[in-house]
């Protein structure tokens, strides 16, 4: 599959925390810095999701915003 996203990050899969719509995926990237995504329950099924499984994070925004207090 090709997709526009450039900024394409694989990892492995260290942990998924299902709630009750959606899961936050934990991606350990090279080095061991991890990212973590919240996809649908649905995409984690669909995808077949599970842990130590390699993946990649696809990141696709205009804008970041951190806030502090």
């Amino acid at each position: 599959m090709r997709i526009s996203a450039r900024n394409q990050i694989a990892g492995k899969i260290i942990a998924i925390q299902p709630g009750a719509t959606t899961s936050h995926i934990s991606l350990e990237l090279p080095g061991g810095t991890v990212m973590m995504a919240s996809i649908t329950n649905e995409a984690v099924a669909d995808l077949g999701l599970k842990v130590g499984q390699i993946a990649t994070a696809l990141v696709k925004a205009s804008d970041v915003m951190i806030g502090v207090d």
